[in-house]
């Protein structure tokens, strides 16, 4: 009788998995969490909001009435034959014009309010954190790719750098002085002593004069013309080239 082996030999330890470390979080990720903003299913960020969708059309309604009306105060249509009270044509070139200012002021104030009772991103084209040192980094590669030296743009959570550094020269300051122009003009109008007159009658005195604040105004429109140019250019060109939705969210 063959006796059976007791000790069998011993299954070979199993080395345990260590533990994966978690991978850094993207840079996408990174401007999620310190944007604070909402992040949805499909991972996609809700950055414009109904308010702000809002002031940037009546914005556009308002610049676009503004040029229109401007040119055509800074270089007059031929006259109509007839009585004035007939047509009034130019009183209500006139209106539009001094109309779609006020809303266009109205709704820079309460984009500035907005800006500081907002998040960060609300912020952006008023005080672009150029003190950071991504910001500067960001910049650069954003301005090789408008230049198309990249082949792709770094990703950003509302406006990139770039477009911050654009908006502040392009679009806030001199709609900024466009309303304080404006209401200087406005202020001749309604003659010395008015309420506007001791809010913004030192503004043509220090620019050089009436004549001299009509120049300046009628000038800062065409950079405006300018801005606008580009503004379309640079989304369309975002959501053709680079991929991003910032045309698409603006409008849909």
């Amino acid at each position: 009788m063959t006796a059976e082996a007791t000790d069998s030999p011993s299954a070979p330890a199993v080395p345990s998995t260590p533990p994966v470390a978690p991978s850094p979080p993207s840079s996408r990720e990174l401007l999620i969490r310190e944007s604070r903003v909402k992040e949805i299913a499909t991972r996609g960020v809700y950055v414009y909001g109904p308010l702000l969708r809002a002031w940037h059309w009546i914005t556009v309604v308002c610049i676009v009435t503004l040029v229109v009306t401007g040119y055509l105060i800074g270089a007059p249509p031929p006259s109509i034959g007839g009585e004035a009270s007939d047509h009034f044509m130019f009183g209500t070139i006139r209106f539009l014009h001094f109309g779609s200012g006020l809303s266009l002021a109205v709704g820079f104030l309460f984009r500035i309010g907005y800006a500081i009772v907002g998040g960060s991103l609300l912020r952006e084209i008023f005080l672009p954190r150029v003190d950071r040192k991504r910001f500067r980094r960001d910049l650069a590669a954003e301005l090789k790719w408008y230049a198309f030296l990249r082949s792709e743009p770094n990703p950003a959570v509302g406006h990139n750098p770039a477009a911050q550094l654009i908006m502040l020269v392009f679009f806030t300051l001199p709609v900024t002085f466009m309303i304080v122009t404006g209401l200087a003009l406005y202020a001749e109008g309604l003659g010395q002593g008015s309420a506007l007159d001791r809010l913004f009658g030192w503004v043509g005195p220090m620019l050089g004069g009436s004549q001299q604040l009509h120049t300046f105004h009628h000038v800062t429109m065409w950079a405006l013309v300018i801005f606008a140019i580009l503004h379309i250019y640079a989304v369309m060109r975002e959501d053709v080239l680079g991929g991003q939705s910032t045309l698409s969210v603006i409008v849909s």
